[in-house]
C-alpha cells in the first residue's frame, strides 16, 4: 500500500497488455494508485530455486 501513500507511483512493466486481459486477483497496485508507466528492456530473467537440507 506503499503507492497510496505516494505523490507519484511509476510501473515498470516487462510487456504492455490489453485491459481485461490479466486476471484481477494477481494485480498487486490497483491501477488508481499509478500515475506512470515504464516499459523496461533487457530483463535478466533469473529462476530462484529454494534448497532444503534434510536434517539428521
Amino acid at each position: 500500500m506503499m503507492a497510496a501513500a505516494g505523490k507519484i507511483t511509476i510501473a515498470e512493466v516487462e510487456e504492455l497488455v490489453p485491459a481485461g486481459e490479466l486476471d484481477p486477483a494477481q494485480i498487486h497496485t490497483p491501477g488508481i494508485y499509478v500515475q506512470r508507466i515504464f516499459q523496461g528492456t533487457d530483463y535478466e530473467k533469473r529462476i530462484e530455486q529454494r534448497t532444503v537440507l534434510p536434517r539428521n
